[in-house]
């Protein structure tokens, strides 16, 4: 097996293995992890109109995250109100039980967070990081979370 491939499959075998056990910790919540960043996004930088929130998320990167907006709207975790700098657009916030539900959201990604970093202490885990950073952020899901690690500052 050649390195990028064998890169490229551990890659994804973490990734999927991590979104089934954060999945199973947000099952209990009635939310996917692709309704959980929506959250915990909006959480971290909010209130944002819908092309500013798909330009942070990883989940639903170069595509609109109406339908997975509508759905947030339609439980009442998300509400639509007029910008006040530009009534032409909407922005986007957490309503009162989005906020009750993304401190939930936290505590179940700390769940996941622990696990690995378990897994990987005493491990040099900077030098990984900086690698895959710059794999990532070749691509928009990488951009997309370059701009909201950027944005933590």
């Amino acid at each position: 097996m050649k390195t990028a491939e064998e890169l490229r499959y551990l890659i994804l075998a973490i990734q999927r293995e991590g979104n089934r056990l954060l999945a199973a910790e947000l099952r209990p919540l009635g939310l996917t992890p692709s309704q959980a960043e929506v959250l915990r996004v909006l959480r971290d930088h909010g209130p944002l109109t819908l092309s500013a929130l798909g330009g942070l998320l990883v989940c639903e990167t170069g595509n609109s995250p109406s339908r997975l907006v509508d759905r947030l709207v339609a439980q009442g975790l998300i509400q639509r109100d007029t910008d006040p700098k530009d009534r032409r657009y909407l922005t986007l916030s957490l309503s009162a039980e989005g906020r009750e539900l993304s401190r939930r959201v936290v505590t179940a990604e700390n769940v996941l967070h622990k696990a690995i970093d378990d897994l990987v202490a005493g491990q040099a885990v900077d030098q990984t990081i900086a690698t895959l950073r710059v794999l990532a952020e070749a691509f928009p899901a990488g951009e997309a979370l370059a701009r909201r690690r950027d944005g933590e500052d």
